[in-house]
């Protein structure tokens, strides 16, 4: 007897895969990978002398050279009539300002108002100089060196080498920032400390400035520089355009001891909040610049 087989099922539509949300994508990422990345590149910098020299070099010259020249000519040898001249142009400072500024003598005012408004923002420029050298090579020099070719066909996703790069050029000048500034808080109290009657620096606005304010401006900062290394065609290209970028920060620094000195203290507060969240944005929108195909150098096109 043979079996009749029953009416044929209708076939169920396949499910179409809904796309990752931006959620996912991050939750996704394999933090493995982006440390694997950022610990290849800062091994290669270790290794070069070419570059932790200069560095070395150049946070010795902002943190320790030029503030310890100042701070004993005014202290130590400085003429009576300049620093008496300097400490008048105080006075045309709103009150609120006057009274941060410590000290009961001369000497001990014009010491302060050097080291905590004009050299302190100089500092600035040193994790701007040292990152965004990095940044500038650290995508484009691998298409320069032969080994974009071996990073585009590792398993790591092109925003995980994104944000293993953006490490890699973040840390160097970051941490070289605290350690420069940490020098330069002991030679501020050293000097000018006995003036003022005691040890002061950092003030509450730079706490605020070194650990609220420069990472997330750095952090922008570099979100820029990794996308013009990933579009443009040579290292010095690349540099020329990220000199650029480092104007805006240079100025911020600038503006935040500003906004100090006149007492606004809520400045630092309102000034990161706003960068993180544009720094947040800008990572998010630089992500998209880094392709296997530009490691591979055949888009290189902006």
């Amino acid at each position: 007897m043979t079996a009749i087989a029953g009416p044929t099922a209708a076939a169920t539509p396949a499910k179409v895969a809904k796309p990752a949300t931006t959620q996912q994508r991050w939750r996704d990422l394999n933090r493995r990978r982006i440390w694997i990345v950022a610990r290849s590149d800062l091994r290669q910098l270790l290794e070069d002398k070419g570059f932790w020299l200069p560095m070395v070099f150049l946070g010795g010259i902002f943190f320790v050279a030029i503030p310890t020249v100042l701070l004993i000519t005014i202290t130590r040898i400085g003429n009576v009539d300049v620093v008496h001249q300097m400490s008048q142009t105080l006075k045309v400072l709103p009150a609120s300002a006057q009274k941060q500024v410590q000290g009961t003598s001369d000497v001990g005012r014009t010491a302060y108002a050097l080291a905590v408004y004009l050299l302190a923002p100089i500092a600035i420029v040193v994790p701007l100089t040292i990152s965004t050298a990095i940044g500038a090579s650290t995508i484009v020099g691998e298409r320069e060196r032969g080994t974009g070719e071996f990073l585009a066909h590792s398993p790591a996703d092109e925003r995980e080498i994104y944000l293993g790069k953006l490490m890699a050029s973040l840390l160097p000048g970051y941490a070289t920032t605290l350690l420069g500034f940490s020098v330069y808080a002991l030679i501020v109290n050293f000097f000018v400390g006995p003036e003022v009657g005691g040890w002061f620096f950092p003030t509450a606005q730079w706490w605020v400035m070194m650990l609220w304010v420069v990472p997330p401006f750095l952090a922008l900062t570099l979100s820029i520089v990794l996308r013009l290394s990933a579009r443009v065609k040579s290292t010095a290209a690349a540099q020329q355009a990220a000199g650029l970028v480092t104007l805006p920060m240079i100025f911020i620094a600038y503006s935040q001891s500003t906004g100090a000195l006149f007492g606004a203290s809520w400045t630092g507060w309102v000034l990161g909040a706003f960068a993180w969240v544009i720094a947040f944005i800008g990572l998010a929108r630089g992500m998209r610049a880094v392709s296997r195909s530009r490691l591979l150098g055949v888009a290189d096109g902006v």
